[in-house]
């Protein structure tokens, strides 16, 4: 209980400087401050994995789904079918490098990074599907800073939890202990 109400304390002050920060250095934040900040913060504290492979199945997600914008912005349809087709094929492609990795990439943690970004850029892509890839750049830019804020602010209360997780047998072991 302590460690949460650390990680959460750390949260709070996390993203309230994070918007109050970005927007006194015109970095252009504030949308997706809270987004960002809780998506980093759940990659630190989700005790599944490793770190680093919990980070590169969410930026694996975030190119996969920038990918998919490009491919919706040049080939399909700005229609319910097109989308259809891009959250299909984002969601699609994900499952296969998670299965193709055996699982050493989280298929949860592409699909944070996945929806994080969609999250992030479906409204300005939108407002400009031909210019996807300037507006891409500036709500990557804008939503790394946040990530990273958040993981930072999590990860400062979740080492001794991921520790103990590491060295808590797998629930398989468990079974065939068990038999």
């Amino acid at each position: 209980m302590r460690k949460t109400l650390i990680s959460g304390l750390l949260l709070v002050a996390a993203a309230f400087l994070t918007v109050l920060l970005g927007d006194w250095l015109d970095l252009d934040v504030e949308s997706v401050a809270l987004l960002g900040v809780a998506a980093g913060a759940v990659v630190a504290l989700v005790p599944d994995a490793g770190v680093g492979r919990r980070l590169a199945g969410f930026a694996l997600g975030v190119v996969v789904t920038l990918v998919g914008y490009l491919v919706r912005a040049a080939v399909l349809p700005d229609t319910t079918g097109g989308r259809a087709v891009f959250a299909a094929l984002v969601v699609g492609l994900l499952v296969v490098v998670a299965a193709v990795s055996l699982g050493r990439l989280p298929l949860w943690s592409g699909l944070l990074g996945a929806a994080t970004f969609a999250g992030a850029f479906e409204a300005t892509y939108t407002l400009a599907p031909p210019r996807v890839v300037e507006n891409a750049t500036n709500t990557i830019t804008g939503l790394v800073l946040c990530i990273a804020v958040g993981f930072a602010a999590a990860s400062l209360a979740a080492p001794a939890r991921e520790r103990a997780t590491e060295t808590t047998p797998h629930r398989d072991e468990v079974l065939e202990d068990a038999q």
